[in-house]
């Protein structure tokens, strides 16, 4: 999962993720209305309290999370927002899982299966790859602020998983049940991850080479690009090469 993992924190850190604040606003609020459809308590609704923090984080307006909010309770209009995940292959036969927020699956399906197959890639049978993926929370710590000893006293304590050494970061892993309590925990003790969220992490993961990475790294562009989608996951480890020339 090395290059996959670093890939996402350079994105991260370069801020390509979301980088139109326009698109950030409207996936943040789409996660807040598909999160509110479980109660809009966010005490007693962990995805909906990380949806809202997620939200704060792109500087969505105050107004505008208690809005999404009440769209997904229902308390407004425009709560018609549906969960849906397409799964296929990228380039090199990578695994890929695409997260989407819709209000028109049509709409939808027809655009993401257009982006694959202009781009290397091919839409897949519903649980053609999703076997190859785990829901796991996933918090980062920059090494260049906190000790390895730090992380784990916290994230242990706390129920997480395991810690582990990503390169610039120590990665925090946890169940998904338990991913808001070592949140809170780690921001009880104020220390700050550089990201934070509940991500399918890859099971197994296979080499590409850089050219076809490249493709691979524009096809995901292209799709997370696309106002419906929410995340993509694949399972691919880039190149340090090409991960260099990124960081």
């Amino acid at each position: 999962m090395a290059g996959h993992s670093k890939w996402h924190n350079i994105m991260h850190r370069k801020g390509r993720q979301d980088a139109k604040r326009g698109k950030a606003f409207t996936k943040a609020a789409k996660e807040i209305i598909l999160a509110a459809k479980g109660g809009g308590d966010p005490e007693s609704n962990a995805r909906l309290r990380a949806a809202i923090q997620a939200a704060k984080a792109v500087n969505l307006p105050k107004d505008k999370i208690e809005n999404a909010i009440k769209k997904g309770t229902g308390e407004l209009d425009g709560g018609e927002v549906f969960e849906v995940v397409y799964e296929g292959y990228g380039p090199a036969g990578v695994a890929l899982l695409v997260d989407a927020a819709t209000d028109n699956k049509n709409r939808t399906v027809a655009d993401v299966r257009h982006i694959l197959s202009r781009n290397n890639g091919n839409m897949g049978e519903a649980g053609c790859v999703s076997w190859m993926f785990e829901k796991k929370g996933l918090l980062y710590f920059p090494k260049d602020q906190y000790s390895e000893d730090q992380v784990m006293e916290i994230g242990l304590d706390a129920g997480a998983e395991d810690v582990v050494d990503d390169d610039e970061a120590w990665e925090v892993r946890t169940a998904p049940e338990d991913f808001a309590d070592v949140q809170a925990a780690f921001a009880e003790a104020e220390m700050t991850p550089t990201s934070a969220e509940v991500s399918m992490i890859a099971q197994n993961n296979i080499d590409v080479e850089k050219d076809q990475a490249m493709k691979l790294m524009k096809l995901v562009d292209l799709l997370e690009d696309h106002d419906d989608v929410q995340n993509v996951y694949h399972n691919a480890n880039l190149p340090d090469e090409l991960l260099a020339e990124l960081g």
